[in-house]
This record gives C-alpha cells, sequence and structure tokens, in this order.
C-alpha cells in the first residue's frame, strides 16, 4: 500500500490548538512566528542523522527524510506565497498537492545533508520573509486554490503549524 494523500482540511489551526502536536498558533504574537519558525529547524539535524532516517514506519507513513524534504518545500512553498502577497493584491495560490511533489521529486531517494542544508536555508529564508511584513500588510489577502482565505498573519500560523507538526511525526 502507498502513502495515502492527507486530503484533510488543517486550516482551523488557525485559531484552534492542535492536539496531535500541541501547538496554538493563535496564542502566539505574530513577532514570535519567526523565531518559532527558525526553532522548528534544529531537530532535523538528528532526524537526518539517523541510521533509520529511509525507514518508513510503517507503508503508509513517510520517512523522516521524506518528511524532511515534504518541510524544505513547505519552506519554500509559504515564502513564495507571501512574497506573491505583498506584491499582488488578493492573489490565488497555484495549486500544491505534496504527495504528488514526493514521487515526482523522489524525496525517498535525496541525500539527507543535501537535504538538511536546503531545509535550514529555506525555512531561515521563509523565516525573515515573514519577520520583515510591516503590520500594516499583515492583513493582505492571499487566497488558496480551494477558496480558502488567508492574511499575511494566517499564513504565517498555518505555516508554523505545518512546520512544527511535522517535527512532532518524526519525533522519537
Amino acid at each position: 500500500m502507498g502513502i495515502e494523500p492527507d486530503n484533510k482540511d488543517w486550516t482551523w489551526v488557525i485559531t484552534e490548538p492542535c492536539g496531535e502536536c500541541g501547538l496554538d498558533a493563535a496564542s502566539l504574537a505574530y513577532e514570535d512566528i519567526p523565531a518559532s519558525i527558525l526553532d522548528t529547524i534544529t531537530p532535523w539535524d538528528a532526524v537526518l542523522a539517523s541510521p533509520a532516517v529511509r525507514d518508513r514506519p510503517n507503508a503508509s507513513t513517510w520517512s523522516p527524510l521524506e518528511y524532511a524534504a515534504h518541510v524544505r518545500d513547505v519552506h519554500r512553498i509559504f515564502a513564495q506565497r507571501l512574497a506573491l502577497m505583498i506584491a499582488e493584491d488578493e492573489p490565488t495560490f497555484a495549486n500544491w498537492n505534496p504527495d504528488e511533489t514526493a514521487e515526482s521529486e523522489r524525496y525517498a531517494e535525496q541525500e539527507p545533508a543535501v537535504v538538511l542544508a536546503e531545509l535550514s536555508t529555506a525555512g531561515r529564508a521563509a523565516a525573515e520573509a515573514f519577520a520583515k511584513v510591516p503590520e500594516e500588510d499583515r492583513g493582505r489577502k492571499g487566497f488558496r486554490s480551494n477558496g480558502s482565505v488567508f492574511t499575511v498573519d494566517t499564513l504565517a500560523r498555518y505555516y508554523l503549524h505545518d512546520a512544527v507538526h511535522h517535527v512532532h511525526d518524526v519525533a522519537p
């Protein structure tokens, strides 16, 4: 059996605590989100150094390496979406299917050291981009292809949850 796509609508994590990873994104000040994003990078050092980095815990769950490659791409995607929201009025984001990307980009075959370096670089860049957004621009809107509306503020919270949750996913 392959990886079953996660088709859940996770937008509720913007306003409610996540019972799985424990993040309460709504309780954070926007100014604390970039540092919180940076905090999610360090755990990947140990995860990607593990001899079991390529091992899937079961047939329907990504390996730690696959999760890391996904998180690298999450950092990149959210930095791109933020840039689009700042540059354009109410843009619609291109659809992104993480499961298709994992397969087409062969996450399971990538080199852990390369993924770690890219994840770190992308995470730092995204955190810096969110940190630079002035308060008056945090209400700018963008739309997911399914119609979900985000502001810069809610996009930051949604993105942080993704980064935190995936660290939780690979925790021993």
